[in-house]
């Protein structure tokens, strides 16, 4: 089970040369590191040197799995930074293999000219939700209506709601960041096998060959990691052997705070490990 410490800890990135870092990872059941956590830790090397900006776009690309047992190498490359605009390139590698490469975008506050946000299509609070809330040490996922998303003799809409937080998460503005992004690695794949019986997350890595591809996940407004957000997902399609999903992440007050697409893998398992 996670710590906040845990998680501070993966999330603090070594500064081994001018714009090189290392860092560790969190313990994995599955033996590979989560994708929550290498898009947390892009955040974090995307912000570093960067003061006064907040990340607003990252987009990743997972070209390798990587071991948890083993240090990642962080690499940053500044491609401009502006007033209040700057952008930099992110590549985690371990050992010889490219694990990701991310574009980030960020972006200093400016003043309002126009200003309009989406609504929830449906919101309740935590405590009127019906779920229960479970997930894996500080990480709390409340899955509304208890939707199991592992069983595959379970079908509904292509639509997952979810309540999460990081309960003690520290209040800093870039750890909030590193955070959300966390959260959104981890459910549109089984939004996705939602609609179709005999299929499940339960089978990934079993009978099925399941992973992230891309991942875009754009920022709006501070959303703090320690308190509960809305997670509104939907996958819009299924097929060759692909899924592309949706989600917008809502405050408890109602302000939508962030926006992501992911580009996945759902494909027979073959038996070969490592290759995509």
């Amino acid at each position: 089970m996670f710590t906040i410490a845990a998680f501070v800890e993966a999330l603090t990135l070594d500064e081994v040369g001018p714009d090189r870092y290392r860092a560790n990872s969190l313990s994995s059941t599955h033996g590979v590191v989560f994708g929550g956590q290498l898009l947390a830790q892009s955040v974090m090397a995307g912000l570093a040197g960067q003061e006064g900006k907040a990340v607003k776009t990252i987009h990743t690309v997972f070209a390798r799995g990587a071991s948890p047992d083993a240090p990642l190498e962080i690499a940053v490359e500044r491609m401009h930074s502006g007033r209040s605009v700057a952008s930099s390139t992110v590549t985690i590698s371990q050992g010889d293999t490219l694990v990701t490469r991310s574009l980030v975008l960020l972006s200093a506050d400016e003043p309002d000219v126009i200003r309009h946000a989406d609504t929830a299509r449906a919101m309740t609070s935590p405590e009127e939700s019906r779920g229960t809330v479970r997930g894996e040490g500080v990480w709390e996922i409340l899955i509304v209506d208890d939707v199991d998303i592992s069983d595959p003799e379970l079908v509904g809409p292509p639509e997952l709601d979810a309540w999460v937080r990081f309960v003690d998460a520290p209040d800093d503005p870039a750890t909030d960041q590193a955070l959300v992004a966390y959260s959104t690695d981890g459910f549109l794949i089984g939004t996705a096998m939602r609609p179709h019986a005999g299929v499940g997350q339960a089978q990934a890595h079993v009978t099925l060959s399941t992973g992230v591809l891309s991942h875009t996940l754009t920022y709006h407004e501070r959303c703090p990691a320690a308190e509960w957000h809305f997670l509104q997902q939907r996958s819009t399609f299924a097929g060759n052997g692909r899924s592309y999903g949706q989600g917008d992440i809502f405050r408890r007050d109602g302000q939508l705070a962030a926006s992501f697409v992911q580009d996945a893998m759902i494909r027979a398992r073959s038996g070969k490990a490592g290759a995509l």
